[in-house]
């Protein structure tokens, strides 16, 4: 007969129960999160073990401690909690996992569980534990809109590795070097504007889904329930495998929790030895009268192979009721690349070897850049088929590195919205027409881009972030960018009277395509979706600004596209989108960097501009 538990010293079942949720969390690691057969039922049983051995260690502290435990073992506890909540936010895209994620990363922080007492002999094992820690919990505070721990952390980050580096002179620490140049990178190109809005869908800045009107002649409803973000470009602005493009297509693809962006300060620190679910922070736990977020798969490097088993097995479990968003974000043709110093062949495989065994996929699984080099070379045939495509890295040698157009054509017999941000954008065209049953919806950037107000070859435009995107994410400040507006002056009133601005020029638009005879059924489709309507008045704003702003001025490869066409009346000579510029233009006294047409009567913008100041 087993034992009864009672009868077991407390100090033999938690070592028994900490084994038993090891071998757990190791089950759940290997899972893929990409497919909707989640196995939950493996979630809340690794949970509920962790549950029940943070419980032990709170009631039976001191015995434990006396029995052997470590203050950076109880660290470990709460740290792979943490991780089971990230893993599960990964696998729904709920964002109440990522805020309970929080909880228990920062009860870490604040009690410090992996700072080692000991200054005559530090340990360099628990040292890596603490930077692992660390930047597990930056990329949670990222996505979350944390900025200010997101600081706080990256300083923190820089300090204990500069001690590391004190203290184990003969460990070489270049990937956690590099690491630190990540998140200072990233934080430089994502502040100027962070104060500004959120990047989700807010109800405060963008429309109530409620409200919002739907096609009368449309034949179903698609809600858009899976994406699948995919990028890879040479030096890319990143953290981790999370680069600053595919952080803004996350962002702007979940709902912003009510009231939360307005709370400054992070959470209160209303910790406790009761455990870390105590802190107050329910403003960060998503409203339940939201709807859910839809699902992101993000892959980053991904081999051509794994990218189509992802894409088949999303599309398979896609809803009846569902559209499946596909953001590509690549260079096109062949590559040949050279990175920066201070990066290995085998840097990632390192990293993960060096971490335990049991220990969840995290956000810290690739700290350093690509290989040093990836050269290859192609007979003739081969190029010209490879110009056609997107290169989305290589990750060691053989093996497909280009994803065709092509490849995407079987999986239109799912509806699909696709945005390619690339120099080969255009090379994506010929799906159109060819799809096996549904039409695809694609908004395709244009094949040259800018930075600044200079023209640049892809290889450096991602070293910022693509206009691209930013303009689908963050149209103001794409916007505000390309004129040479910087975040960083912007008093917050004149920012929100030029957000009211654009939102009224994007519900024009809206109420334009809404009334038109000629628009697409596909598009008809998509504007029944907050997220993909979003999407596409934002691109009506990007190709308008890019057909009048004037070192772009009718240079076709300048200009972003879209298929099928959308209607004659949201072209970008029409006088409703060249106001909707013009109305921006002179409110920030820019309105030299355009070309508008003579056509535009400026008593017409002077009377919308004075309607958005009433309101």
């Amino acid at each position: 007969m087993a034992a009864n538990p009672s009868s077991i010293p407390i100090t033999e079942l938690f070592w028994s129960l900490l084994d038993k949720a090891d071998r757990k969390f190791s089950l759940l690691r290997d899972l893929p999160s990409f497919s909707r057969n989640r196995n939950d039922l493996d979630f809340h049983k690794a949970f509920k073990i962790y549950t029940q051995l943070w419980k032990m260690q709170q009631e039976h502290r001191q015995k434990l401690t006396d029995a052997g435990l470590k203050r950076w073992e109880v660290g470990e506890l709460a740290s792979r909690i943490a991780q089971l909540y990230y893993g599960q936010y990964q696998r729904t895209s709920d964002s109440s996992f990522l805020s309970e994620a929080f909880i228990f990363y920062e009860a870490i922080l604040s009690r410090e569980y992996f700072r080692d007492a000991s200054s005559s002999s530090p340990d360099p094992a628990l040292a890596n534990k603490q930077l692992r820690f660390l930047a597990r919990f930056l990329i949670v505070c990222l996505l979350l809109g944390r900025r200010d721990m997101v600081s706080r952390l990256a300083s923190q980050l820089r300090v204990v590795l500069d001690e590391c580096k004190k203290n184990f002179q003969e460990t070489d620490f270049k990937e956690w070097k590099h690491v630190v140049q990540e998140i200072f990178r990233f934080m430089k190109v994502d502040t100027p504007f962070i104060n500004m809005r959120p990047l989700r869908y807010s109800f405060v800045y963008d429309s109530n889904p409620n409200s919002l009107s739907v096609p009368s002649h449309t034949n179903r409803r698609l809600v858009l329930r899976d994406s699948i973000l995919s990028t890879y470009h040479h030096n890319e602005v990143k953290f981790t495998e999370l680069t600053i493009d595919t952080y803004r297509m996350v962002q702007c693809l979940e709902w912003e929790p009510c009231g939360s962006f307005s709370l400054k300060g992070g959470a209160n620190s209303g910790h406790n030895e009761s455990g870390p679910n105590r802190v107050n922070l329910l403003q960060d736990i998503r409203d339940p009268s939201l709807p859910p977020n839809p699902r992101k798969v993000i892959l980053y490097r991904p081999s051509i192979t794994h990218y189509l088993m992802v894409l088949a097995t999303v599309c398979e479990e896609l809803p009846s009721d569902g559209i499946l968003l596909i953001y590509l974000s690549a260079p096109g043709g062949l590559q040949t690349v050279t990175l920066s110093s201070g990066s290995s062949p085998d840097t990632v495989h390192r990293i993960a070897e060096n971490s335990d065994g049991a220990e969840m996929a995290s956000p810290i699984n690739s700290p350093s850049n690509s290989p040093r080099r990836t050269s290859f070379h192609e007979n003739d045939n081969q190029k010209t088929n490879s110009e056609a495509a997107l290169w989305l890295g290589s990750r060691g040698a053989g093996g497909s590195k280009y994803l065709y157009p092509c490849d995407l054509i079987p999986f239109t017999r799912k509806p699909i919205f696709l945005v390619i941000d690339s120099d080969n954008s255009h090379a994506f065209k010929v799906i159109h027409g060819a799809e096996k049953r549904e039409t695809i919806a694609m908004l395709l950037s244009p094949i040259s881009q800018l930075i600044g107000t200079d023209f640049a070859p892809d290889s450096m435009r991602h070293q910022h972030g693509s206009y691209f995107t930013l303009f689908l994410t963050a149209p103001l400040q794409a916007f505000c960018l390309l004129v040479n507006i910087s975040g960083m002056n912007m008093e917050k009133d004149t920012y929100n009277k030029a957000e009211k601005l654009l939102s009224s020029s994007l519900s024009e638009w809206e109420s334009t395509l809404l009334t038109s005879d000629s628009l697409h059924p596909v598009w008809v489709e998509a504007l029944g979706d907050p997220f993909l309507r979003r999407l596409l008045l934002r691109y009506i704003f990007c190709r308008t600004v890019y057909a009048l702003y004037a070192k772009t001025f009718r240079r076709e490869e300048f200009s972003p596209t879209c298929l099928p066409h959308l209607p004659d009346s949201v072209l970008p000579e029409e006088t409703i989108s060249q106001t909707a510029v013009l109305r921006l233009a002179n409110m920030f006294n820019v309105k030299d960097y355009f070309a508008f047409s003579d056509g535009i009567v400026a008593s017409e913008v002077d009377e919308n501009e004075s309607t958005a100041d009433e309101c």
